[in-house]
Parts: C-alpha cells; structure tokens; sequence
C-alpha cells in the first residue's frame, strides 16, 4: 500500500531540514551566508511546525490512541523553537552559539527520527484513507500560509494568529 501524502509531505519538508542543518554545520564564524541559512531553516521549521500541528496532530489530538504521542510532538516543537529563540539573540560567531546549535540539531534531527519512525506509522494503523486525504489537503493549504507568518514572528515567541 502507498504512504498516504500527508506522510510524504511532512517527510520531504524533514529531509529539507535535514540538509539545511547539514549545510549549517558546515559554515562558521558570524558571516552573512551563515546568518541568511539560519534564518531561512527558522522560518521554514516554525511553517512546518504549525502546519503540521493544524493538520496531523489536531487529528490525533482527537483520539485517545494516538494522543500522547502529539502532545510529546508538540512540546518538542516548542522545545526546538525555544532553542532557536535562545540562539537568536548569541553571537553566530560564538562558542556559545555553536552549543545552543548543537543541542538544537540533535533534539530536532532526535524529534525527526521519532516522528518517521514512531508517530507516523501508528498514525497510519489508527487513520482512515480518507483522513490522511483530508490531513494532506489541511498541510499543503496551511504551510505557505504559515511561512508568511513565521516571517513576522520572532522564534521562541509564544504569539499565534
């Protein structure tokens, strides 16, 4: 049987996650590129984030079998996004940037993994085709939405629309 889209979409925003921290490991010191790059994955993981808790995660807020797994999501979302907050406000030359970077990849690439390997498929035994349809749908219309707003708000912020 084929991945449902939904599964597909949120997989293939993880693997563009996954370069851009590849690519921001590799760059160093308090230069213009690095800074362009940070500020392009914060963007981008606050859309992904919101578009996936306005879809997927709604849903499985709703039933009890999958229920504890969103709220562990969630909270390391908001984990992630407080790190990127914290990071926000350090010198991208630094030391102490290059520990919060560190942390925040490993917790994200860490919440990834655990989405891929964990979340998704129970999600796939307890939704319908139909759902995961509609979830898709849900995802793909609130994500180039939710990247105009993340613009404008500042990370580890708790302002919502």
């Amino acid at each position: 049987m084929a991945e449902a889209q939904i599964y597909l979409d949120l997989k293939a925003d993880h693997d563009k996650h996954r370069e851009m921290l590849e690519q921001l490991g590799e760059l160093s010191g308090d230069d213009a590129k690095r800074k362009k790059l940070f500020e392009s994955f914060r963007i981008e993981i606050a859309a992904h984030a919101a578009a996936e808790e306005e879809s997927l995660y709604a849903t499985m807020l709703g039933n009890p079998e999958l229920r504890d797994d969103a709220r562990h999501s969630v909270s390391e979302h908001k984990e992630v996004d407080d790190l990127i907050g914290e990071m926000m406000d350090l010198d991208f030359g630094g030391d102490e940037w290059e520990a919060k970077f560190h942390q925040m990849r490993h917790r994200y690439l860490h919440h990834i993994e655990e989405e891929e390997e964990e979340m998704f498929p129970a999600a796939t035994k307890e939704l319908d085709d139909a759902t995961e349809e509609e979830l898709a749908e849900t995802y793909e219309d609130r994500k180039p939405k939710e990247l105009e707003l993340a613009k404008e708000k500042p990370a580890g912020s708790d302002e919502r629309e």
